[in-house]
C-alpha cells in the first residue's frame, strides 16, 4: 500500500513551551508524527521524558486529546479508549476518522510496558504504539534499559575497573513486534524526516495493531553538544546500528542501505557514554559490538531477501 501524502505545514498540535532539553530528539519525532496525518489523533503517553517535560501542571505543550498513564499500561489504555471508539461509532454515536497513539520511551516500551504492548498487538487493536527510543531510563537517572546498546556508561551499568558499561547486547523489539504478525511495523530515526513521515503517514493510512521504533537521541544521558542530535542520529544509520525498515504484512524492506558502512567508532566517538570504549584496553568489546551489529544486518538483509521472493 502506497502512502498517503503529507505535508510539514499540517496543523500544530504540538506546541513551543515544553521543557525538553534543548537538541532532544522527541519534539522532532512530533512534528514528524503530526504531520503524516490530518485526522484528529488521541493520544496516551507513558511516563517518561515526554510526558515530564510536556505536562508541567497547569500547562501543557498538547493541542490534542492527551492522556498520561503509567510506564506499564499507556498500550492498554489507548486500546481500552480505542475500543470506546469502535463501540461508539457502531451505535452511529460518533462518525469521524480518528486515529489513537499510544507514545512510550524505550524503558516504557522495551520493558515495564511490553506485557500491556502485547496484549494491546495480540487482542489487534486499530491503534499506533510510537516507541522513542533513547536507549535508557533518561528520565529517572539514566539507568541501563534492555534497549541500552553493549558497552553503554549509565548509572546501573557504570562503566570502570569492574564493568566496562553494560555487558548485554540491546533487544531487538522491533522484530518482536513483527513476531506479533502486525499489519505494519517499521524502524527509522528523526534524523531522516521523509523515511519517518512516510512511514508515520503509512502506519495512519493502515488499519489493525501498528508499531514504529524511533531512535531519539538523548544530550544529558548520551553526552554530546545540543547541535549534533541529527548528526549522531545519522551516523547510527551510517553505520548499521540502527537500520531504517518497515515489514508490511510480514514482508521486509530496508528503506535506507548506507552506499559505505561506516565503522561503529565513527559513532562511539561522538558520545561521553562511550569514551571509555575508545581506551585501548576495551579493543575487544568495540570489535564485538561490531561484530554483533554486522550479524543483525546480515540477518536483516536475508530476511528482506527471503519475504521478497515470497511475495513475488
Amino acid at each position: 500500500m502506497a502512502a498517503p501524502k503529507q505535508s510539514a505545514k499540517e496543523e500544530v498540535r504540538f506546541i513551543g513551551g515544553h521543557r525538553a532539553c534543548a537538541g532532544c530528539g522527541y519534539p522532532i519525532a512530533l512534528k514528524e508524527m503530526f504531520s503524516s496525518t490530518k485526522d484528529p489523533v488521541v493520544i496516551v503517553n507513558a511516563t517518561g521524558c515526554m510526558e515530564v517535560t510536556s505536562t508541567i501542571f497547569p500547562f501543557s505543550a498538547w493541542k490534542t486529546p492527551f492522556m498520561h498513564n503509567a510506564f506499564e499500561n499507556a498500550a492498554a489504555t489507548i486500546s481500552g479508549i480505542e475500543g470506546a471508539y469502535q463501540s461508539l461509532k457502531k451505535q452511529g454515536k460518533f462518525n469521524k476518522n480518528v486515529k489513537f497513539v499510544a507514545l512510550g520511551g524505550d524503558g516504557g516500551t522495551y520493558d515495564i510496558g511490553l506485557q500491556a504492548l502485547s496484549g494491546a498487538m495480540e487482542r489487534r487493536h486499530d491503534m499506533l504504539y510510537v516507541c522513542y527510543n533513547n536507549e535508557a531510563y533518561m528520565n529517572t537517572g539514566i539507568q541501563r534499559s534492555s534497549a541500552t546498546i553493549c558497552g553503554t556508561n549509565t548509572t546501573t551499568s557504570p562503566a570502570g575497573k569492574v564493568l566496562p558499561g553494560k555487558r548485554q547486547n540491546s533487544k531487538n523489539l522491533t522484530e518482536i513486534m513483527v513476531a506479533h504478525e502486525l499489519p505494519y511495523v517499521a524502524q527509522t530515526t528523526i534524523a531522516m524526516w521523509a523515511d519517518a513521515t512516510t512511514k508515520f503517514a503509512k502506519a495512519f493510512s493502515i488499519e489493525g495493531p501498528k508499531f514504529i521504533n524511533i531512535l531519539s537521541p538523548c544530550v544529558p544521558g548520551w553526552g554530546y553538544h545540543m547541535s549534533q542530535t541529527v548528526k549522531i542520529s545519522k551516523m547510527a544509520v551510517e553505520t548499521n546500528l540502527w537500520p531504517l525498515y518497515e515489514v508490511e504484512n510480514g514482508v521486509y524492506k530496508i528503506t535506507y542501505k548506507p552506499k559505505e558502512r561506516k565503522p561503529i567508532e565513527e559513532y562511539l566517538k561522538l558520545q561521553v557514554r562511550f569514551s571509555h570504549l575508545l581506551k585501548p584496553e576495551n579493543k575487544e568489546i568495540v570489535e564485538n559490538i561490531q561484530k554483533f551489529i554486522d550479524w543483525r544486518w546480515q540477518q536483516l538483509l536475508l530476511k528482506e531477501e527471503a519475504t521478497n521472493k515470497k511475495a513475488e
